[in-house]
């Protein structure tokens, strides 16, 4: 791409303040042309560029979602073993009047909130509370809707001494055979561990410009020695965008975003996903026990199947 990421902004913010300040017989021209160049410039965008997109300081984040989509949430705290782990938040909630199983990975926006919601990386503290979550959603029925959005587990001493590997390898183990209804939506990035912990789904979603993956770029260019050189090249030979992943039978269908992102348009993009929560929510509430889990096995065994 020829445009780089911060020339693409001030282009897009020229365009805005050119509107702002137009007469009323100009705008609807420059109205048109803002959205064709800037929907223009979105779709040139190359992998690395999306995932900084994903990482988008103002794109909307699980607590928006929540009171966008959902109402009568309350709150369940505590994995009753260790503590209550904020980046992981979750509890009863109702769609159109239907009761569900709330759950997601919080980041937070301001500093102070990204400190206490350690950036939405999980401890296992964070895993033990979903496992709780999830053994009363299946006691009680309760379709279970994630919300899934971490660049990866905590990789802190203290998770490690406190089992991290073991908490997740759990929640999957258990997530495998629950018999209830899962639905994940991966709303910005979709990391490593940290994802798969609270990612076993019957229906896996994605946001256009989202991104699910075992490791971020920045983690697989160290690993490879290449200290962030060739970014865009190893970021595109990861294959973890929504338009790419959705042919490995990983994702089961990309949500289209506004153009420019979802930040551009948080209620739009709210109402965009509780109707593919609630067209899925049919779908399932409609199998019985044992067909959800045979379904849900398949899925599992035919992962990354038209990887090669």
């Amino acid at each position: 791409m020829d445009l780089e990421y911060s020339n693409i902004k001030n282009i897009i913010l020229k365009l805005e303040n050119k509107i702002k300040k137009s007469k009323i017989y100009e705008f609807k021209i420059l109205k048109r042309s803002f959205y064709k160049k800037r929907k223009l410039i979105f779709k040139t965008f190359n992998d690395w560029e999306l995932v900084k997109l994903a990482r988008h300081p103002l794109r909307p984040n699980f607590l928006d979602y929540k009171n966008n989509i959902f109402k009568d949430f309350e709150e369940l705290h505590g994995d009753r073993c260790f503590g209550n782990d904020k980046a992981i938040i979750g509890g009863i909630a109702k769609i159109d009047n239907i009761p569900v199983l709330l759950i997601g990975n919080q980041k937070g926006r301001s500093i102070k909130e990204k400190k206490i919601h350690n950036y939405g990386m999980a401890n296992p503290e964070g895993y033990r509370k979903a496992f709780r979550l999830f053994n009363l959603a299946e006691k009680f029925n309760l379709p279970i809707i994630i919300f899934i959005d971490t660049p990866g587990a905590y990789p802190g001493i203290e998770a490690e001494e406190r089992n991290q590997s073991e908490a997740i390898a759990k929640n999957l183990s258990m997530m495998s055979k629950l018999k209830t209804i899962i639905i994940g939506i991966i709303i910005g990035e979709g990391c490593s561990g940290g994802a798969l912990g609270i990612g076993i789904c019957d229906k896996m979603l994605i946001l256009e410009h989202s991104y699910f993956s075992v490791i971020t770029p920045e983690g697989c260019s160290i690993i490879l020695n290449e200290k962030n050189k060739n970014i865009d090249k190893i970021t595109n030979n990861m294959n973890i965008v929504a338009n790419k992943i959705i042919n490995m039978n990983i994702i089961d269908e990309i949500i289209i975003e506004e153009s420019g992102g979802a930040q551009r348009n948080i209620n739009k993009t709210s109402t965009v996903i509780k109707s593919y929560i609630l067209k899925n929510l049919n779908i399932l509430l409609k199998l019985s026990t044992k067909k959800l889990l045979i379904l849900r096995s398949d899925k599992l065994i035919n992962l990354g199947f038209n990887v090669i």
